[in-house]
């Protein structure tokens, strides 16, 4: 046995023996003269046995650290004490308390006399083996982690001893925190973000600090949780409706950033014709956007187009017996034409391409004019074209095209997915006519992906955020949103999500999180080292909800590769979550620890059991019944699972999701007034009328008195 205990020590602090021994689970007979209900032998006094209360094992390479799970009484034989002579005693049976205890790791002790826990157990103790308390030093020891940076509450198990963690282990490998509602998780995070920050602004080697936390709120109910670190730590973005308000910024997502996936999940495009014509649409306009000819691009399609068309008029022109109306159609189609290439020519610069351009026009009007005549009533009708009519114009739109040149850039390096900014409004009526093109019935199905995303675009909500007044480049959205060098700009970007529609806010959480990870993995392939970031995702299982017949959910796509490679490249994630079993198995099986409020729902609590190690499922039985602001962290952050008591945070510090006061709302303790115009005016967009903005009457009549109480609108 090591120098751990010497045998006065043992002797003193042994309250019981080994009875059975399992890698999940060690029992324990309890001393007939153990303590009952407070153990004074361990230096203070101590509440014994407990559940969740610590014991030790001594072994060869210091002592097992167990935990209690279990306290019972079994009627046994009477126990035979050493130096008593006991035999004239009837034998009847005797209650003897036993215990079950689960083993968490290993307590070594250093040279300097100092205590530390090591996480996890390879050598288990025999039956018989010597069960004991562990004295305050020890006690103290076992929850205080060693490697631990800031304080996130106490363990009340373990005299109140500080429960400090280190920010590269609870942030580095992904951190589920998962509770009802209620059970203080929200106030979890903001506390988590709080004061790993104010400790590690204690330590700071620079002006500020150089964190980022990205908090995706749905609900808005972080918005004012950080409000007294200031705007220079502080970065605020939401849907603006008021532009006045210059407490937040308009939240921007410009549809030019997203990519190909995102594209089809909010068109909802179908694999057919729909999904190809509007990639090849968003490659035109990127690349023509790119080599700032995106007005060459359209008309080098339109020319194609109207080629085509030319083309198959040509190989079944009208006979004397064709009917009228499809020969008037083609007219029809010829007179757009002529006008189309009137107006595009306003738009292109003298040169050689221009001249050619307008040589098509000049021919198709000399052909339309040629061919309409007037009869004697005075009505305009048509005459019919020959072949060398129509090839001459074909003719024409070839020669054109032969000196529509490009410039000398590399065009091929830009896909759907680049993030190359082009004109929004350009991408229906272009994705129309590539339909047109194909010809057939390829615009039909196109005008109805057309129709799809016009409404979408058109909610006000949504159109400032995808395609605001003032457009953002790539470089400064990075900047504000992720962070500028050195953090000078802020650590903390708090989106707020709940103005989004709710159609629409998988794909806008979807790129808000795919150009987090894919600018963090460009950062490491750059600069050869990681940009340590964490992305905080509110109400997860809304977004990362998994079922079997979830084909097409971006959001989760986005996520699981978050969880499967962010890691490597500095970027984590903090999921906080209600409904842990409606999660996806990919991205809870990534987090590495897990902070545990109350779980009331049994599916919950399985879920939960299978994400630990089976020899915590005792400790995890406490779930359903754990108070506010009571966790239990479990995980690589800490080396052994414990319960913790949450740090108290202020009331202007939390978020706001508090229970509703009814009964002080009922009894009228709190007023609640109700103007239910203020509230219909911002549901209809209808801005009050100010005081401002109402001019007094012409006459010399006295104003009205208002009352004090009275509406001013």
């Amino acid at each position: 046995m090591s120098n751990f205990y010497d045998f006065d020590e043992i002797r003193n602090l042994t309250i019981g023996t080994i009875e059975t021994v399992s890698p999940l689970e060690i029992k324990v007979l309890l001393e007939v003269d153990a303590p009952q209900n407070v153990a004074i032998n361990t230096g203070v006094p101590t509440h014994f046995p407990k559940i969740n209360g610590y014991v030790l094992i001594p072994n060869e390479t210091g002592a097992i650290v167990g935990v209690i799970n279990w306290i019972g009484v079994q009627h046994s034989n009477y126990p035979i004490r050493k130096g008593f002579k006991d035999f004239d005693l009837i034998d009847l049976p005797f209650p003897l308390r036993k215990m079950i205890i689960t083993p968490l790791g290993v307590l070594k002790k250093k040279k300097d006399h100092t205590y530390e826990i090591e996480r996890g157990v390879y050598s288990y103790p025999s039956v018989g083996d010597n069960v004991i308390l562990p004295t305050d030093r020890q006690l103290s020891a076992i929850v205080e982690n060693p490697d631990g940076k800031f304080e996130i509450g106490k363990a009340p198990i373990a005299g109140n001893a500080p429960i400090k963690v280190n920010p590269d282990k609870l942030f580095g490998r992904h951190l589920a925190i998962l509770g009802n509602t209620g059970s203080g998780k929200s106030c979890s995070v903001a506390g988590l973000i709080r004061w790993s920050l104010t400790e590690a602004d204690k330590v700071k080697t620079n002006a500020q600090l150089n964190s980022r936390f990205i908090i995706l709120d749905p609900n808005g109910e972080y918005f004012d949780s950080f409000n007294d670190l200031g705007s220079k730590r502080v970065r605020k973005f939401t849907v603006k409706l008021d532009e006045d308000d210059t407490s937040f910024e308009q939240l921007k997502i410009p549809a030019w950033m997203w990519n190909s996936q995102e594209w089809i999940s909010f068109s909802q495009a179908a694999p057919g014709a729909q999904r190809p014509l509007l990639l090849q649409s968003l490659v035109d306009l990127k690349q023509g956007s790119k080599l700032k000819e995106s007005i060459l691009i359209r008309i080098s399609s339109f020319l194609n187009s109207r080629k085509n068309l030319l083309i198959t008029y040509l190989s079944d022109l009208p006979t004397s017996e064709a009917s009228y109306a499809r020969f008037m159609g083609f007219i029809d189609n010829l007179n757009n034409f002529r006008t189309d290439i009137q107006e595009y020519s306003n738009g292109l610069e003298t040169g050689d391409f221009k001249s050619s351009f307008d040589l098509v026009f000049d021919e198709l009007d000399k052909l339309l004019s040629s061919k309409r005549k007037q009869s004697a009533t005075g009505s305009t009708y048509y005459v019919g074209f020959s072949n060398t009519n129509i090839e001459n114009i074909i003719t024409k739109i070839d020669e054109a095209l032969e000196k529509l040149v490009f410039s000398d850039v590399n065009s091929s390096t830009i896909n759907a997915d680049t993030p190359i900014q082009f004109q929004l409004p350009d991408l229906i009526p272009y994705l129309e006519q590539l339909a047109e093109n194909q010809g057939g019935h390829i615009l039909q199905f196109v005008q109805m992906l057309s129709l799809r995303m016009r409404f979408l675009f058109s909610d006000e909500r949504l159109n400032g955020v995808v395609q605001p007044e003032e457009d953002i480049t790539l470089i400064d959205w990075l900047n504000q949103y992720i962070g500028s060098n050195e953090a000078e700009n802020g650590q903390i970007t708090l989106i707020d999500l709940s103005l989004i529609p709710s159609d629409i806010i998988h794909v806008v959480v979807a790129v808000l999180s795919r150009l987090t990870f894919e600018a963090i993995q460009r950062y490491r392939k750059i600069y050869k080292k990681e940009l340590p970031t964490t992305l905080v995702l509110e109400e997860a299982h809304t977004f990362l909800r998994e079922f079997h017949n979830n084909t097409n959910n971006i959001c989760l796509e986005t996520f699981e590769r978050i969880a499967r490679e962010g890691r490597k490249f500095g970027l984590s994630m903090v999921l906080s979550s209600q409904r842990p079993s409606e999660l996806s198995q990919t991205v809870l099986s990534q987090c590495n620890t897990f902070l545990l409020h109350r779980i009331v729902n049994d599916r919950d609590q399985d879920l939960v059991k299978r994400l630990v190690p089976d020899s915590l499922s005792g400790l995890l039985k406490e779930l359903p019944i754990l108070p506010s602001r009571k966790a239990i962290l479990v995980g690589w952050a800490f080396p052994i699972p414990v319960l913790v008591e949450m740090k108290f945070l202020d009331k202007e510090h939390r978020p706001q999701s508090n229970d509703p006061n009814f009964w002080d709302v009922w009894t009228g303790n709190e007023k609640r007034e109700i103007d239910w115009t203020k509230i219909a005016n911002d549901w209809q967009g209808i801005k009050s009328a100010s005081n401002d903005d109402i001019q007094p009457e012409s006459n010399n009549e006295e104003p009205d008195t208002m009352d004090e109480d009275d509406p001013l609108f």
